[in-house]
């Protein structure tokens, strides 16, 4: 049980980076650089992630887990203020690492916990543990090679901006989500749906729409972006405006593609019980298009933020997102624009996830809901 002999090939292969790792020693060129014991306790911790493969599943996980990232940690710390420094090792240690990081997901994986908290903890863990990974490689592998600040900040300094900044970034967020986003996100999706059960309604609208709907949804944003400023003002209305017209026609689109798609065989049993239009439309037709609006949606929330970002380029008050990184480009701050787009990406990421979560909680009855 003991044994530090792998079993997967995971295993093997971090185990051959370490010795090769051995042969090129030193880590850095840095001196001192790593001390005698921080490198012993990379290779004792990538050591016991190895032998973890003999452990049964659960306990295996722990000890990779612990093994892997205990081992980056030591790492990347060992390199913060010698950058540029690393020498082959310090890449084979962490490409051993991630290995064992790979190993530990595949076990969590084929994990199959019987309460339902574990099984949520697990869909949790699993995602968290590949995207540190993400962060992780950057980090290291800006550090160790010495790659220019402006060229691409580490992930340590983009956060410590994030900290530094958070009443401006509040002010961004505020002028560009709470603003621009969501109102266009709502006018635009609202208006969508409305119009799509007009042209469900009169085919003359259905015909003369669609076609329209197509060539519109594929008009350039920034051809779009300087005319909605000309005519709204540099204010959020404007920003707003450009959401509007890109969550429209997605949404129009969607929903009569929806309508459509309940059978015939519904459609005439409802014509049997002498149903009108009107009772069709929500008792069969919208609960049958519902998995087409809310994919529409999904892809509105992320159409929206992107929109209202890059109006922002082509004027707007000194404050908002789009406005803050065109700005700190030409300042060279580039920590502060990779804050700005991690704020994007978390807000895009919990918008998309606030309506997947409504999704689930309305078409609870949809076989993918059921399966997943």
């Amino acid at each position: 049980m003991s044994s530090v002999t792998p079993r997967s090939w995971q295993g093997f292969a971090a185990l051959a980076l370490l010795a090769v790792a051995v042969l090129f020693w030193p880590i850095v060129h840095a001196t001192p650089g790593y001390g005698i014991a921080a490198a012993a306790l990379i290779f004792l911790l990538l050591l016991l992630a190895i032998a973890a493969d003999n452990f049964p599943p659960a306990i295996g996980a722990i000890l990779l887990f612990i093994g892997a990232h205990g081992a980056a940690w030591i790492l990347v710390a060992g390199i913060t203020g010698n950058e540029g420094t690393a020498r082959a090792p310090f890449y084979l240690l962490l490409a051993a690492a991630w290995l064992l990081a790979w190993r530990c997901v595949t076990i969590l994986s084929a994990l199959r916990p019987t309460s339902r908290w574990a099984a949520t903890a697990l869909r949790l863990i699993i995602p968290a543990i590949f995207g540190a990974w993400i962060l992780i490689i950057w980090e290291a592998v800006t550090r160790g090679a010495g790659i220019p600040f402006i060229l691409l900040p580490p992930p340590s300094a983009i956060g410590a901006r994030i900290a530094n900044s958070l009443p401006i970034l509040a002010a961004d967020v505020r002028q560009t989500i709470f603003k621009a986003v969501i109102f266009g996100y709502v006018v635009g999706s609202g208006a969508g749906f409305l119009t799509a059960i007009l042209a469900d309604r009169v085919p003359f609208f259905r015909r003369g729409l669609l076609p329209i709907g197509n060539m519109v949804s594929a008009l350039p944003i920034i051809g779009v972006a300087p005319i909605m400023v000309m005519w709204f003002g540099f204010d959020w209305q404007s920003k707003a405006a450009v959401v509007i017209i890109m969550t429209f026609f997605p949404m129009l689109v969607n929903t009569v593609a929806g309508l459509a798609a309940s059978g015939h065989m519904e459609r005439d049993l409802m014509r049997t019980y002498a149903s009108g239009y009107w009772q069709t439309l929500f008792k069969l037709r919208l609960p049958a298009a519902a998995p087409f609006i809310f994919n529409a949606l999904k892809i509105n929330s992320t159409l929206a933020l992107i929109g209202a970002i890059v109006a922002e380029f082509f004027g707007t008050p000194v404050v908002g997102m789009g406005f803050r990184i065109s700005t700190e480009v030409g300042r060279m701050n580039i920590d502060m624009v990779w804050a700005e787009i991690a704020v994007a990406a978390l807000a895009g990421s919990v918008f998309y996830g606030v309506v997947a979560l409504f999704e689930r909680a309305v078409t609870f009855w949809h076989p993918s809901v059921r399966g997943g």
